[in-house]
């Protein structure tokens, strides 16, 4: 898996996420960390269609648990285009067992962020994530 290091402020962000709250907060700590580029996707269905209409995109963050289809059907979805398969998809959920996290990894996402996120490391995790670390942790 080949990550770009960029800073913060050249990267696009797609965030897959129901909650409109969740996405906010997202956007707000990731604005502390200086990206400026968020898009946003309330449910897995259609993502591929979606994120094809986007420009370069640098990370997804992922929710599980969506509307339509799931964040393994959606992660799925966009691991069938070249675009995508090289970019990092991260699962960001409640569900923070160790079989949940465990099956994301079986899935082939590329990290796992539990929730709810905590505001103090959150912008931390995704600085790693961009810099090409890996993230697993569940809370």
């Amino acid at each position: 898996m080949v990550w770009q290091s960029k800073p913060p402020s050249e990267v696009t962000i797609l965030i897959v996420e129901d909650n409109l709250n969740n996405f906010l907060l997202m956007t707000r700590l990731l604005a502390f960390l200086g990206v400026k580029k968020c898009e946003w996707k309330a449910s897995g269905w259609k993502v591929l269609e979606f994120a094809e209409t986007l420009g370069p995109i640098d990370l997804v963050l992922m929710d599980i648990f969506l509307p339509d289809a799931d964040g393994y059907q959606a992660l799925a979805s966009l691991r069938t285009h070249p675009r995508f398969q090289d970019v990092p998809i991260v699962a960001v959920t409640a569900d923070v067992s160790l079989d949940n996290m465990e099956q994301a990894r079986a899935a082939g996402f590329n990290g796992f962020i539990g929730k709810p996120l905590d505001p103090d490391r959150f912008p931390e995790q995704v600085r790693r994530l961009l810099q090409g670390e890996e993230v697993w942790e569940r809370e």
